[in-house]
């Protein structure tokens, strides 16, 4: 079971996730991209990354617009490590 991160943790943690904030007891980013290919595109490399840390993010896409939620089941839909691991890694991979 992963432990869930305290709000001085997750804020501090947050100082190095550019656009990334918290909704609902979840992280939450919400990218733009150019149109909906790129959309789709871009949520195809999240599904890779996810599948990688075999830790999976909500997903909500319409049109260009693609909005993450990260929390981690197992810690009653607490915020944890590995959802900000996960959120570094899709951070690498984002488009501007």
């Amino acid at each position: 079971m992963s432990a869930a991160l305290t709000q001085s943790q997750i804020q501090e943690a947050l100082q190095g996730l550019d656009g990334w904030g918290i909704e609902n007891s979840k992280l939450l980013k919400v990218y733009k991209l150019k149109d909906f290919k790129a959309a789709l595109a871009f949520i195809n490399q999240v599904g890779a990354e996810a599948e990688r840390f075999d830790h999976h993010p909500e997903i909500h896409n319409s049109w260009n617009r693609v909005s993450l939620r990260l929390c981690t089941h197992d810690a009653g839909g607490q915020i944890t490590e590995k959802d900000l691991i996960l959120a570094r890694a899709i951070q690498s991979i984002s488009h501007p």
